[in-house]
């Protein structure tokens, strides 16, 4: 899949999402379960819900209780989404595994898997600031276009920037290497305020 694919499969998730528009409410994922098509589907899913998580924590008459229980579920859905990109990784390591380096190639910044993340992210703010953009008086609408057009650009060079790496991965030109997360704060052995309390 080329980028622009990747990203009009986001963009069809999110729109999906707010037919319900409900955290809660099952996703219909159009792809086999055995896809890689229906991976991403569940990624951008995972990323829509966690758009809409934080912002039912914002207001400041937010119940505390639900508040932490938002938090709690927030915090799962980063260990998902990073669980995600990952498994999108290794898509990717399988499918440059025969690739053979040159001389000189070299590494990336990030991931392919970290730079879909990003365009997922994208996909949602083009949604919601193509809403913004539509809401409100002049000069809400005039300032939220502006930033509209400044995410249509970031996804031109996204798209741009994602499909040059995978043309220079598939020629051996940039080298692909994956270092798994190594999150502390929900691992009850290795953050020592959970640590502490089992003891």
């Amino acid at each position: 899949m080329r980028a622009n694919d990747l990203y009009e499969l986001f963009s069809r998730q999110v729109a999906d999402y707010h037919i319900a528009d409900d955290i809660d409410a099952p996703t219909h994922n159009p792809y086999p379960a055995d896809s890689y098509e229906h991976l991403l589907w569940v990624k951008s899913h995972i990323d829509t819900v966690q758009w809409h998580l934080e912002d039912l924590v914002r207001p400041d008459d937010v119940d505390p209780v639900k508040a932490l229980q938002l938090k709690r579920r927030i915090d799962r859905s980063n260990q998902q989404r990073t669980d995600m990109v990952e498994r999108i990784d290794d898509h990717y390591l399988a499918l440059y595994a025969n690739v053979k380096p040159q001389p000189g190639a070299r590494l990336n910044t990030e991931t392919p898997a970290w730079a879909i993340d990003r365009l997922s992210i994208l996909a949602l703010k083009i949604y919601h600031f193509s809403i913004e953009a539509q809401r409100g008086d002049a000069e809400h609408r005039a300032r939220c276009q502006a930033k509209l057009d400044t995410l249509l650009t970031q996804r031109e060079d996204l798209t741009t920037a994602i499909d040059q790496l995978f043309d220079e991965l598939a020629a051996g030109t940039r080298i692909m290497k994956v270092y798994r997360q190594m999150k502390m704060y929900n691992d009850p052995s290795l953050n020592p305020m959970l640590y502490k309390q089992s003891k």
